[in-house]
């Protein structure tokens, strides 16, 4: 379906942020269902043979298979986002993301087939790794290519947002499920929230078909076919030309990675496990968390636009650092106050400051021609390396050492190689997308 050719670039540039940013939202939403599923009953529905500590351990591990099938998926989607374009593969790993959602909702349990549950599972969850691999860095590519001139951190925070909104909206899916089934969650209560994606599927769907495709692209397109070029494979060019900004986007995400499911992941099964507090403090804490980091992310993404990529990535790992010990000391508490408290200060200041300038900085690191390939793949390499088996592995240091020290170890680590990474990047806010040549980009004249 077109775009109105009567609507104004503006509207164009709307039309397309809320596209990027209700597709990032839906399929958010359907990643955040499973991880939440998988810290709460996914253990003795699909591992009941195993001892509850090392059936959860299962579980959570399941959630990191998903990860695995990341940099597929960005391989194949920045392949195809880069030759045929942006809004065409955003469409496609929208779709294998609602399928096999929705058949994850439809799955028997280990009691019914026995251990052919758990490999459906696994199965299902590598289709939607796969899909998420190309999603990100598509949403936000066309957020920030359709950007104005000085608002690309800003534009480009809005696809970041659907990450937050999609957590929120999958925690308080699960969360009503839980009400309303009560004793029969893990009976049927828990498939609810996976079926309900076939609603937002179908709206999603809508508004992406409905979405313009990125004009740098289309520039860079025309460009090519004007001089009668023919694409070179952007895989190759990029690690060809590429390699230094490629290792820039792949360690400078480890400061948002793993420690962003550690404070949505991990923490859920933590505080219902080890703890054992009801599981609605940590569902109200992730919550009210992904709240106040939606409201903040667009504002950091402006900050961005002002005093630098850079400056704001620091900032929120000088945070991250800072608190990474208070906040688990008040986890520890058990207080439900203390776990909302805790997991709120993450997600509203660390986390939302390194991650809202990440699209606009790490487009800005490649040109048109292998741009979808370089975040995709760089954003995903970082998922596989330090993000996907991040709850298994805190899960089983706590069980192995008695406490989450190792945890916070983990978190600061982390977040000093992320910051000693982005200290290579040149600060780019004032650099315009179509200067950026194959060996530096050129400054606004």
């Amino acid at each position: 379906m077109a775009i109105a050719t009567s609507m104004t670039p503006e509207q164009v540039r709307r039309r397309t942020l809320v596209s990027g940013t209700i597709g990032a939202i839906v399929e958010w939403y359907e990643y955040t269902v499973y991880a939440t599923a998988a810290a709460l009953v996914f253990g003795p529905l699909f591992f009941p043979a195993m001892e509850p500590g090392i059936s959860q351990i299962a579980a959570l591990a399941t959630f990191g298979v998903g990860f695995i099938a990341r940099p597929f998926g960005a391989f194949v989607a920045g392949h195809l986002g880069d030759r045929i374009g942006r809004k065409s593969t955003l469409i496609l790993t929208f779709a294998i993301m609602s399928v096999s959602t929705a058949l994850i909702g439809l799955l028997p349990t280990y009691a019914a087939v026995g251990i052919l549950a758990p490999i459906l599972l696994c199965v299902l969850r590598l289709a939607q790794g796969f899909a998420v691999g190309g999603e990100w860095g598509g949403a936000a590519i066309i957020a920030v290519e359709n950007a104005p001139k000085g608002r690309r951190g800003f534009y480009g925070s809005w696809p970041q947002i659907g990450v937050s909104c999609g957590l929120l909206l999958g925690t308080a899916a699960v969360a009503l499920a839980a009400a309303i089934s009560g004793d029969e969650f893990e009976t049927w209560g828990w498939r609810v929230p996976f079926l309900l994606s076939v609603v937002l599927a179908a709206v999603g769907l809508y508004i992406r078909l409905n979405a313009a495709e990125s004009p740098e692209f289309l520039a860079e397109k025309a460009k090519m076919e004007k001089a009668n070029v023919e694409q070179k494979a952007p895989l190759k060019v990029l690690l060809a030309h590429h390699r230094k900004p490629l290792l820039i986007t792949i360690f400078g995400r480890f400061a948002e990675a793993g420690n962003y499911y550690l404070f949505t992941v991990f923490v859920l099964s933590y505080v219902t496990t080890t703890l054992e507090v009801p599981r609605q403090y940590g569902l109200t804490a992730v919550m009210i968390g992904s709240a106040l980091n939606i409201i903040m992310i667009p504002v950091f993404g402006r900050l961005s636009d002002r005093i630098g990529r850079k400056k704001t990535f620091f900032l929120g790992g000088t945070a991250i650092i800072i608190t990474a010990w208070p906040i688990f000391e008040l986890i520890q508490t058990g207080q439900q106050w203390a776990i909302i408290l805790g997991v709120a200060l993450f997600l509203a200041l660390g986390h939302a400051l390194v991650y809202a300038p990440l699209p606009a900085l790490y487009c800005e690191l490649f040109p048109t021609a292998v741009r979808y390939s370089g975040i995709s793949i760089g954003y995903q390499m970082a998922s596989i390396l330090l993000a996907g088996f991040m709850p298994a592995l805190a899960g089983a240091l706590v069980l192995w050492t008695g406490g989450t020290h190792f945890v916070v170890l983990i978190i600061i680590v982390s977040t000093a190689v992320a910051m000693f990474s982005i200290s290579f990047a040149k600060e780019t806010k004032d650099v315009d997308l179509a200067n950026i040549d194959q060996k530096e980009p050129a400054p606004m004249g």
